[in-house]
């Protein structure tokens, strides 16, 4: 308030001046015999430089209304009076002063015209060098430091940029005078949860006014313009103040995708890895339990029924089949996620699928039996038969794994205009709510299972999922709603017009 103040006051004095000087130079024509509209033209100029070096049109108004009062006070008869006696005058004053006024304005509107431009110019110029500092910015606390040093130098005062993203630690860099300061961040969650829901173009905080810079998709940053700022010229300053903060979102955003790629490579290349080791070890561990299997099997056969190392030597054959059956587990993923097993899909019966995986568990655990259920329409599904077995077989091995021998399992199958549906129940101790979302997570196995359950390395359930969602299917895991127990079921797509074959 106090600045305008003293911006009219200067205005009014160099009015008057100008017009005061005017007044003097017409004096010294009339001495020397010049004609009036030699001080007509001194008025006129009187006016063209008041609206040049004032601001605003009121000052060329004022001065067109103060110099026509002057000549008329001071150069026409009677003098000293602001009566006029010869009506011609009276043009004379409207011609003046119609003049002045489009002169006023012309200069003026030039002069806001030429003030418009060079602002333009220079904002084009301070947007083209913070482009090009951005560009060359290779971190995230490097394109904080253009930003905080490009908009204390636009507004004169201390600004601080607080990086608040996702894909980094959250950074305070304090632009104060020449001088950058690293600050701690104090709280980035309650600066994501303030900034993000924010309904104004700013926040004014205790320190300052709080700008903050979006991206793509979330909070990037806040920066904060020190209170010692002119809300005046916060406003003047406004578009160029966004453009800038538009830069800095970009680069942003640019330097974000750039360390999730980063990652992602790293990721995959640790994937990749992991995926060579676990590949190498299955095959080499695949031809040891062969061997093991194989030997066992043999010295059962050489031994008598009756003898108490028969029941050693089955047990040896069941745990190297178990181990097999998680080494074949391990390679049938790292095949799946490295893309190198294609599905080759031909119209398959399920029930001999279904048939081949029961015989395939039996073989495992004879003790056990299996109850299929299959609808008395037969059709032919288009499915890679081999893969929907070894989808049934795990399901089976992982119902038989969690239930009692005196325990039900189930599989049944069924059909819909559209789809098959298989589904493997059991009577066992059920999934635990905690262990629902996470069942077909990679390598995820239940921490409440009960003691005498053989644990397993979560990959079963993995590959059964990879394998349903290739043929274009779901497959689900719940408790079972009519009785004690757990039951999972899948889908395949049927053929379109697919119809029963008897």
């Amino acid at each position: 308030m106090m600045i305008k103040r003293k911006e009219i006051l200067y205005s009014l004095l160099k009015l008057s001046v100008i017009v005061f000087a005017a007044t003097i130079l017409g004096k010294i024509f009339t001495e020397l015999g010049f004609p009036e509209t030699n001080i007509v033209v001194m008025y006129l100029l009187a006016v063209l430089l008041v609206a040049r070096f004032t601001s605003g049109y009121q000052y060329g108004i004022l001065s067109a209304v103060v110099s026509l009062i002057c000549y008329n006070y001071f150069f026409t008869e009677p003098y000293h009076t602001l009566a006029v006696n010869d009506p011609g005058y009276l043009i004379t004053f409207s011609i003046m002063l119609i003049t002045s006024f489009l002169t006023s304005a012309l200069t003026t509107k030039e002069k806001l015209l030429t003030k418009e431009a060079n602002e333009r110019g220079e904002e084009s110029q301070i947007l083209y060098m913070l482009s090009s500092k951005l560009s060359d910015a290779a971190d995230m606390e490097a394109v904080l430091k253009i930003a905080a040093e490009s908009i204390s130098h636009l507004l004169q005062v201390n600004v601080g940029c607080i990086y608040v993203g996702r894909q980094s630690e959250p950074i305070y860099i304090q632009q104060s005078g020449k001088e950058q300061i690293h600050r701690s961040v104090p709280d980035a969650d309650e600066i994501r949860k303030i900034y993000t829901d924010l309904r104004t173009e700013y926040l004014e905080e205790e320190e300052g006014y709080g700008y903050p810079v979006n991206g793509r998709e979330h909070l990037l940053a806040v920066v904060r313009i020190d209170k010692t700022v002119y809300t005046k010229q916060l406003q003047e300053k406004k578009k160029l103040l966004h453009s800038i903060m538009e830069n800095v979102s970009m680069a942003m955003d640019r330097i974000e995708v750039t360390i999730e790629r980063v990652r992602d490579r790293e990721s995959m290349e640790r994937e990749r890895e992991r995926a060579n080791l676990l590949r190498a070890i299955s095959h080499d561990l695949r031809t040891l339990l062969s061997g093991i299997m194989g030997t066992s099997e043999m010295l059962m056969d050489m031994t008598d029924k009756e003898d108490r190392r028969q029941e050693l030597l089955q047990g040896i054959y069941q745990d190297a089949d178990w181990l097999k059956s998680l080494v074949e587990n391990i390679l049938s993923l790292t095949r799946l996620q490295d893309g190198k097993i294609v599905i080759h899909k031909e119209m398959e019966a399920i029930e001999e699928v279904i048939g081949c995986a029961i015989a395939h568990v039996e073989r495992s655990f004879p003790e056990r039996e299996i109850q299929v259920e299959i609808p008395e329409e037969f059709r032919l599904v288009p499915m890679d038969a081999k893969l929907i077995e070894q989808v049934i077989t795990n399901l089976l091995d992982n119902a038989v794994k969690h239930t009692r021998p005196r325990e039900a399992i189930t599989v049944s199958a069924s059909y819909t205009e559209d789809t098959l549906l298989v589904s493997v129940r059991d009577e066992g101790e059920g999934i635990d709510e905690a262990d629902v979302p996470n069942l077909f997570k990679i390598f995820y196995t239940s921490k409440t299972r009960s003691a005498d359950v053989k644990r397993g390395i979560g990959l079963g359930l993995t590959i059964c999922e990879t394998v349903v969602n290739a043929h274009g299917g779901t497959i689900t895991g719940r408790n079972r709603t009519d009785r004690k127990g757990a039951e999972f079921i899948f889908t395949l797509p049927l053929p379109e017009g697919g119809r029963e074959i008897v």
